[in-house]
């Protein structure tokens, strides 16, 4: 969605190349929402643009705001090593993504004006990248990609594939964030299991 009063704003999402997008807004010094003030830059991603899968977290967080890349802090880590012993690459396998590209304050989840206004850098990197599989890494990935999931259970949604008609050819997953493994260990065996299903449909 262009803004009639926003021309840099515009030059990014008519970008036709992601490499174009990406430094245009990493660059860019965006103050469209609050979140401006609390982040060190902006976070784009972290992967391969080429990749047929895409990762939405739902913000960066204090060592992805200060790398400028995503999910690099410890639930990166451990999404990293559990993908790995599927034969998954993070790096070369996917672009991962998050809802927000700024870092909250306090790590806290961003609020419904935050998402919308980054909403359309999220839809323009999508369209660039034109994935087949989009994993919602948590609740709020689900929410805010989703709007029409509401009143949701994780423990219902997670693991299951679906189809969205705004994203035509696409198949979703919702995984269990990696925070929520890293404040409970003993979830470890439900995180695992729901990436191997997901492995199946992306070897297949």
């Amino acid at each position: 969605m262009l803004d009639l009063f926003d021309s840099s704003r515009n030059k990014i999402l008519e970008a036709a190349a992601y490499a174009e997008f990406k430094a245009g807004l990493a660059a860019s010094g965006c103050q469209r929402c609050a979140l401006a003030n609390s982040r060190t830059q902006i976070v784009v991603d972290r992967g391969n643009p080429d990749a047929k899968v895409v990762m939405i977290g739902e913000a960066p967080g204090e060592n992805e705001d200060l790398q400028g890349k995503a999910f690099v802090g410890r639930a990166g880590r451990l999404l990293d090593e559990l993908l790995k012993e599927l034969g998954f690459d993070t790096n070369r396998d996917s672009l991962i993504v998050n809802v927000v590209k700024c870092r909250p304050p306090d790590n806290r989840a961003p609020d419904p004006r935050e998402a919308e206004q980054c909403a359309p850098f999220l839809k323009r990197q999508l369209e660039l990248v034109k994935p087949r599989i989009i994993l919602l890494l948590g609740a709020t990935a689900l929410r805010h990609l989703v709007p029409g999931k509401k009143g949701f259970s994780m423990r219902e949604e997670a693991g299951k594939f679906f189809s969205h008609p705004e994203y035509p050819g696409v198949e979703f997953m919702v995984l269990y964030h990696p925070a929520y493994i890293l404040r409970d260990m003993r979830k470890k065996p439900v995180m695992v299991e729901h990436p191997k299903r997901f492995r199946e449909k992306w070897l297949g």
